[in-house]
């Protein structure tokens, strides 16, 4: 029963990693390498671009923390279940957008659905592997993320789209893995003896887990990381391709430049998160990792100019600590005092909803600033990082190491 226990876990953790590439990560980063395609379609202007962009983490503004607090609530079986269905249908329905504002719309329902889902993932993790294997969870996780990251930048504009007939049928095809993955989830986990992970829930009311949650100062401190981290990163990755392809790389290159900077990061995840469980430390490893995503965001239009293989070594160094640091932010949250497993959901959900801020308002205020020139959002997207690192040094460190040095 033991063996059976531990397979399954892995099991569940196996396919939280699947359902974070496939449901997730792939059918929202091909938006940003369909851009192209869809806006000579649909007309959208730079800004407007960004408003789409950013459009999957305003849903989240709306819906993360009162999802968290279902998560708890409920468990994460059945949220994941109907998150992975409903995400698809909001993903397909992209594909039949025929406006700016319809396909806003559609954008909106699909980032709904997957921000709970993170939510979700985070709390069936946080369940089955706490303790010091948690971050390490936390980084397959991340893996699986970060894969269908780089698979979806590589594929969905240069191969999906020729081969299904455009880019509404990439919707379409993305949108019915998603269904397929909800299907998982409902009839290859068992509720039975894996509380809160599959589907029990805690029992809590909603009351006692927001008195419970909010007063803890940490998520918030957290949240603002997250606000400046996600901030930086989303607005560079949906602009980077467009501005590359407009300095007169090859849209192969121009989107390549993302994939490694996303299958950079999902290969690092993992040991980089095991190496913070090894050391017991979260911070030593966040802050070199954010200074060196600050750096790499500031000086891309200067390597752009000078040398496009300067360009990819950058995406590269950027991408080793790009799924990393978000595993142990969400990894630091959990393990804050007053938190743990109980709450993790409620905790992740209020930390990424602040978060959202940053996603949703970065990418249109940087695309708006090419009027300026075409490089000036990066040094903007660059200060949001920096938002990230000063906050984080207001924040206690969470390994098992925090009491030698605090």
């Amino acid at each position: 029963m033991a063996n059976r226990d531990v397979t399954n876990r892995w099991y569940v953790l196996g396919l939280a990693a699947a359902s974070l590439a496939l449901s997730f990560a792939m059918p929202q980063i091909c938006v940003s390498v369909l851009f192209k395609e869809i806006s000579q379609e649909l007309s959208l202007s730079p800004v407007e671009i960004g408003v789409v962009w950013g459009t999957v983490h305003l849903a989240g503004l709306f819906v993360l923390f009162v999802g968290g607090l279902l998560t708890d609530r409920y468990g994460a079986k059945r949220i994941l279940v109907i998150t992975c269905f409903l995400a698809g249908v909001g993903g397909a329905l992209r594909g039949v957008s025929g406006d700016f504002f319809s396909l806003v719309a559609s954008t909106f329902l699909f980032g709904f659905m997957v921000s709970i889902m993170f939510a979700g993932a985070v709390k069936a993790a946080a369940i089955l592997f706490s303790g010091r294997q948690f971050g390490t969870a936390n980084g397959i996780m991340a893996a699986g993320m970060g894969f269908g990251f780089t698979l979806g930048a590589m594929i969905s504009a240069t191969l999906l789209s020729p081969l299904l007939g455009g880019w509404r049928n990439v919707f379409f095809f993305y949108g019915a893995v998603s269904v397929i993955v909800s299907l998982l989830w409902l009839f290859t986990v068992k509720e039975a003896g894996q509380s809160g992970a599959s589907g029990s829930g805690s029992g809590l009311s909603l009351r006692q887990t927001v008195a419970q949650v909010l007063p803890v100062k940490s998520v918030w401190l957290m949240g603002l990381v997250l606000l400046g981290f996600v901030g930086c990163v989303q607005g560079m990755s949906g602009y980077l391709p467009l501005y590359l392809r407009e300095s007169g790389w090859t849209a192969a290159g121009a989107d390549g430049t993302l994939a490694a900077f996303a299958g950079v990061g999902a290969m690092a995840a993992i040991p980089i998160a095991v190496l913070s469980d090894r050391i017991g430390l979260r911070k030593a490893i966040i802050i070199p990792g954010l200074v060196v995503i600050i750096t790499g965001v500031a000086l891309l239009p200067v390597a752009n100019m000078a040398d496009s293989a300067i360009v990819w070594i950058i995406m590269i160094a950027m991408g080793i600590f790009r799924d990393a640091s978000m595993t142990l932010c969400n990894t630091m949250t959990v393990e804050a005092e007053g938190v743990g497993p109980i709450y993790s959901g409620t905790a992740i959900g209020l930390m990424h909803t602040i978060s959202r801020v940053g996603a949703v308002i970065s990418p249109p205020l940087g695309n708006s600033m090419v009027i300026i020139s075409p490089a000036s959002p990066f040094l903007l997207w660059a200060a949001f990082g920096l938002l990230a690192v000063v906050s984080l040094s207001f924040v206690k460190e969470t390994g098992r190491r925090k009491v030698r040095i605090r």
